[in-house]
C-alpha cells in the first residue's frame, strides 16, 4: 500500500469518527430542544459527513473512478452546507 494511500484513509477515518460524533451530539441537542435550527444543523453535518464516507466508499468499493467519487462527495458536502446555511436563518420560537 502507497504512503499516501495509508495518510488518506486515516484522514478519512478520523473524518467519519469526528463527524459521527458531532453529528451524534448535535442529533441529541435537537431532541432535547426541538429546535429547527437545531435539527437543521444535525441534517448538514450528517451530509457533509456522509459526502466524506461515500467519496471513499465510491472509489474504493464500486471501483469507480476519482473524478465520480469526488464529485460525489461534491454534491453531499454542497448540500450540507446549504443546511448548514439554512440553519442560521431558522426562525427560533421566543423564550417563554
Amino acid at each position: 500500500m502507497y504512503p499516501d494511500t495509508v495518510l488518506l484513509v486515516a484522514a478519512k477515518t478520523v473524518t467519519l469518527l469526528c463527524g459521527v460524533v458531532l453529528t451524534w451530539l448535535t442529533y441529541k441537542a435537537y431532541r432535547r430542544t426541538g429546535s429547527p435550527a437545531m435539527r437543521a444543523l444535525w441534517v448538514g453535518i450528517g451530509f457533509v459527513t456522509a459526502g466524506a464516507m461515500l467519496a471513499g466508499g465510491v472509489h474504493q468499493l464500486l471501483g469507480l473512478p476519482v473524478a465520480l467519487s469526488s464529485t460525489v462527495q461534491s454534491l453531499f458536502t454542497a448540500t450540507g452546507f446549504a443546511v448548514l446555511t439554512y440553519s442560521l436563518y431558522t426562525e427560533q420560537p421566543a423564550p417563554s
